[in-house]
């Protein structure tokens, strides 16, 4: 496996649709998929490739002067549990400290709403990201929003 970082905008979206489209569990609601499609074209994107085939990726927007949200990322369900994922967020992790910014955040479904969320929440405990915030509302009633940061130092 090795990971890149995509410079290209209709390359990164090629590569977040092929991965988007095989999660549909996280990623049902075709809006919200489209949506962040379209917007990983302007963002940084690292994309994990097993061969030539994506499997992976992370995007990143920044949020503020000394924050950077990992704002979606995605890997195929046949390689969960393999260090995609993990390794994806390394990546972003190390290109956050060397671009100048001190925090990372990532926005989730509040722990014990749904399974799989639950999942995605453990994963982002166990590489370092810590609880900040609730926001009950900030999508909607059935998703309330979990906001983890750590530190990129």
């Amino acid at each position: 496996m090795r990971i890149v970082r995509l410079q290209d905008p209709p390359t990164i979206r090629v590569v977040t649709r092929t991965v988007l489209e095989t999660l549909t569990e996280w990623f049902e609601d075709e809006t919200a998929r489209e949506q962040y499609i379209e917007q990983s074209g302007e963002q940084v994107v690292f994309a994990a490739f097993q061969k030539e085939r994506p499997i992976g990726f992370v995007c990143l927007r920044p949020t503020g002067k000394d924050t950077v949200e990992l704002a979606v990322m995605g890997v195929w369900r046949a390689y969960h549990g393999q260090g995609v994922g993990s390794r994806l967020v390394e990546r972003a992790r190390v290109w956050a400290k060397e671009n100048g910014y001190s925090f990372m955040q990532v926005k989730t479904v509040r722990m014990g709403v749904y399974e799989s969320y639950d999942r995605t929440n453990r994963f982002y405990q166990k590489l370092g990201f810590k609880e900040f915030e609730v926001m009950p509302a900030l999508w909607d009633e059935w998703n309330p929003c979990q906001i983890y940061v750590m530190s990129v130092g």
